[in-house]
């Protein structure tokens, strides 16, 4: 559901209050990150709020992504061939 458009306002220092409604529909808290668009022909800015991932789950699903895309092309992914494979190209 998209919010009604509401009124609001930009301090001197440039900040700009989201409204409570708003923020509570999109899931917004103190420290959300957004990226902004600004396009002069529409007199419009867009704010596109950024997703980041907590960097342990992003690891484990880029070591969860390696191991399905090594099974695919054969490759052995067991810890002794790692550690082979390791000392062979450092020799």
């Amino acid at each position: 559901m998209e919010s009604q458009g509401q009124i609001t306002k930009m301090s001197s220092r440039g900040q700009v209050v989201i409204p409570e409604g708003i923020r509570d529909e999109m899931g917004l808290e103190a420290g959300s990150t957004f990226v902004v668009f600004a396009r002069k022909d529409a007199d419009s800015i867009l704010l596109k709020k950024l997703k980041f991932q907590e960097p342990v789950k992003a690891f484990e699903e880029m070591v969860k992504w390696s191991r399905q895309h090594a099974a695919e092309k054969g490759l052995d992914t067991s810890v002794k061939k790692i550690v082979e494979t390791q000392h062979k190209h450092r020799r």
